[in-house]
């Protein structure tokens, strides 16, 4: 494969109303069939008037900017000082959710495109109906990626290709099936017209040419492709967020044992975990023999009869208000690193003859 990136000078300042089709077949007329438009997604979203007026400085201006950022924002994953990770309603993850103020007058602001995907379909529309040129066109914005430093261009609207060339099922040179292998390729090919456009060079088009043989006849399913759903997302907070949230859902633990046995060893984990922060004297005793078990929950009533396993926990002697207190601490710290392996609990009394003073059902 040979591929040329070519820049497409001459666009000149994009305004809104502006014509983007006839403004890029005047400035780029050799494009021709097969080629891939990569157009930054500010000139998109001037030519469709997706910018808002704010003051040119001062406090009024970032209360106004964090104004329109909560309007743009669906969901907050990482704040840190003045610097907000959100997610758009598109669905992109991104630094202010793509709110721009770079290439612009001083008392406006640019917004993302308000549906990529159909700005991307609607310029090839122009370009095929109007001058005879069957391309792929890729809306292209700059972010941040977790754990790299540095910024690179990803698609934000598709239209005339695939977003990702899916390889599993192949097979590679070795005999091994490729089970995994997705090639963001339209993500790839916009970084690649980054190389050439820049951000201060006012060249917001680039055309690569020789990675299509032919765009698909239809406009394909476009950028959304890209956002990894929910349900997949593993780190869908940042580090802070995320151990807020731990903290918060340790502090409204649910009281019930769960449906399945836990596996003993992460019990053991999580008792080894608060051993150096409890109480000294406490101590958590996991019940593992079954008919030990049994034996002790036929003397507690009220055990839950889905309950799977028991531990004992014993508060150090002698025992008086305070250090019942502490116990109490010492006991929910247990629960709280038992959730953290997925392990439900209900505080019990705990069974006869036992030197506990409570008991856990998991």
């Amino acid at each position: 494969m040979k591929l040329e990136i070519m820049p497409v000078p001459g666009i000149g300042h994009v305004t809104e109303g502006d014509d983007l089709a006839a403004l890029i077949a005047t400035a780029a007329p050799w494009l021709r069939d097969g080629d891939v438009l990569v157009v930054t997604s500010k000139i998109v979203s001037k030519a469709e008037g997706r910018l808002v007026d704010v003051p040119a400085d001062g406090p009024d201006r970032q209360a106004a900017r964090d104004e329109i950022l909560a309007s743009e924002t669906v969901r907050v994953v990482a704040t840190r000082g003045t610097t907000r990770i959100v997610q758009t309603r598109h669905g992109f993850v991104m630094a202010s959710a793509g709110i721009d103020a770079s290439n612009v007058d001083k008392t406006r602001l640019v917004l993302l495109p308000e549906d990529p995907d159909a700005s991307a379909r609607a310029l090839r529309a122009d370009l095929r109906d109007r001058y005879g040129v069957e391309v792929a066109v890729i809306i292209s914005d700059t972010m941040g990626r977790p754990w790299r430093n540095g910024l690179t261009d990803v698609a934000l609207g598709v239209a005339g290709m695939d977003a990702i060339r899916d390889h599993r099922g192949e097979v590679d040179p070795y005999g091994n099936e490729l089970v995994l292998t997705q090639m963001a390729v339209a993500d790839e090919l916009a970084a690649a017209g980054e190389l050439i456009k820049g951000k201060c060079d006012q060249m917001p088009v680039a055309v690569i040419r020789g990675y299509l043989t032919a765009p698909l006849p239809e406009d394909g399913a476009g950028a959304r492709v890209l956002v990894r759903d929910a349900s997949m997302d593993l780190f869908a907070l940042g580090t802070a967020e995320a151990r807020a949230a731990g903290l918060a859902a340790a502090a409204t633990l649910a009281d019930g044992p769960g449906d399945t046995a836990p596996d003993s060893a992460e019990v053991d984990r999580a008792i080894a975990a608060v051993a150096g922060v409890v109480t000294p004297g406490t101590v958590f005793t996991q019940v593992t023999d079954s008919d030990v078990r049994n034996g002790l929950v036929a003397t507690v009533a009220g055990w839950p009869a889905e309950a799977t396993a028991l531990v004992l926990c014993s508060p150090p002697t002698p025992v008086g208000p305070v250090q019942l207190v502490r116990f109490g601490a010492d006991v929910q710290r247990l629960r709280t690193a038992l959730a953290a392996q997925g392990i439900p609990s209900q505080l019990l009394p705990p069974p006869a003859h036992t030197t506990a003073a409570a008991a856990l059902a998991l």
